[in-house]
C-alpha cells in the first residue's frame, strides 16, 4: 500500500474505485454514496478530464473504474491519478479492492456468472489476466483493502471508516491476526510473528479458546519474553503511527501471526487495539482465522463480528 496525500479541508474528494471484478466494487460505490458522494460508476477515462474541468465539484466524487470499459488502461489510470494529484482543490484518493484469486473464483462459482474477460472460459482464467492487468493500479493504490474475508456489511462498515467526512485527515488503522499456514494478510503494512511466545494449544483446557479470552491471554503473559515484546510493539507504534499520518499516509494495516492464528497473534492484536483506542487513534480489528473457525461451525465461541470498530 502506498501513501496518500492528506487531503485538505477546502478542497473535494475525489476517490476512484477499482479492483478486480467481484472484489466488491458495487458495494464501496453504494456505501460513499450513503456517505454523502456523487457516484459514477463504470465511467470511461476517456470522459474524466470534461467531468472535472472547470471549478472543483461541490460534492465529493466516488468514480468507480472498470476494467471492461472499451478505453480501459491501467497506465491511463495512473496518468489520471496522478494528474488529479497535482490538481488545486482537488483530493484524490485510489481505492483498490484486492482479493484473492481463490476466493474470487468462489464467488463466481456461487453466483454462476462469466467473468467479463473470459465469458466463453473457465472463470480463473478470466481472474487470472485481470489481477494481471491489475499489477500497477494495485502498485500505485492510496488506500488498499482486502475483501477476501469480508461480508458486504463488513465492507461498508470499513469504507464508513475510511471516508467518512468525520474521520478525513486521520490515520486509520486496521489490526488483524492471522495463521502463518494460510499465508500473510496482502494487505499488510507491518508485520509482527508471535511463533516465540509460549503456546496455549498445547494446554487442552485452552485450546478450544482464543486469544480473546482473559485465561489465554494470561497464559501467553507467563513467557518471559513477552512483558518487552508488547511494550517494545506499543512503543514503536507510538514512535511510527503520529509520523505515519503526518507524511500524509490514510490507512495502515499492522497484522500479527502465529501457527494457527488463534491465540498468540489474536491476543496481541487484541492488546495493541486497546492501547490504540485509548490514545484516541481510529482503529478496527479482524480476527481472519478465527472468524473462518466460526463461519466453519468448528467451536469457536459464538462472540460479536470479528470486523469491529473501537
Amino acid at each position: 500500500m502506498t501513501s496518500a496525500t492528506r487531503p485538505d479541508t477546502a478542497a473535494t474528494r475525489v476517490v476512484f474505485v477499482t479492483g478486480p471484478s467481484g472484489a466488491g466494487r458495487s458495494t464501496a460505490i453504494n456505501a460513499l454514496e450513503d456517505l454523502g458522494f456523487e457516484a459514477i460508476d463504470n465511467i470511461p477515462l476517456g470522459l474524466l478530464p470534461r467531468l472535472l474541468e472547470g471549478p472543483p465539484p461541490d460534492r465529493p466524487l466516488a468514480l468507480g473504474i472498470d476494467a471492461r470499459n472499451r478505453d480501459y488502461s491501467a497506465a491511463g489510470l495512473v496518468a489520471a491519478f496522478d494528474r488529479l494529484t497535482a490538481t488545486p482543490g482537488l483530493s484524490p484518493d485510489l481505492l483498490y479492492l484486492d482479493c484473492a484469486a481463490d476466493v474470487l473464483q468462489r464467488r463466481y462459482s456461487e453466483t454462476r456468472r462469466r467473468h467479463p474477460l473470459a465469458p466463453e472460459a473457465d472463470p480463473a482464467q478470466g481472474i487470472a489476466r485481470e489481477l494481471a492487468l491489475l499489477v500497477p493500479v494495485r502498485e500505485a493504490a492510496s488506500v488498499l483493502v482486502d475483501t477476501s474475508g469480508l461480508t458486504p456489511h463488513d465492507l461498508r462498515a470499513e469504507i464508513t471508516r475510511l471516508f467518512a467526512p468525520d474521520g478525513a485527515g486521520r490515520l486509520a488503522i486496521t489490526l488483524t491476526s492471522f495463521s502463518y499456514k494460510r499465508g500473510l494478510p496482502t494487505s499488510a503494512d507491518l508485520v509482527f510473528d508471535c511463533r516465540f511466545l509460549r503456546n496455549p494449544h498445547w494446554d487442552a483446557a485452552l485450546r478450544p479458546e482464543d486469544g480473546r479470552s482473559p485465561e489465554v491471554q494470561a497464559y501467553i503473559a507467563t513467557d518471559p519474553r513477552f512483558t518487552a515484546f508488547r511494550n517494545q510493539v506499543i512503543a514503536m507504534a507510538d514512535l511510527l503511527l503520529p509520523a505515519f499520518e503526518a507524511e500524509g499516509k490514510s490507512h495502515l494495516t499492522i497484522a500479527f501471526g502465529c501457527t494457527g492464528g488463534q491465540h498468540r497473534s489474536v491476543a496481541m492484536t487484541e492488546i495493541l487495539s486497546a492501547h490504540l483506542a485509548e490514545k484516541g487513534w481510529p482503529v478496527s480489528k479482524r480476527h481472519r482465522e478465527v472468524e473462518q473457525r466460526r463461519a466453519a461451525g468448528t467451536g469457536a465461541k459464538p462472540e460479536g463480528p470479528e470486523a469491529t470498530r473501537t
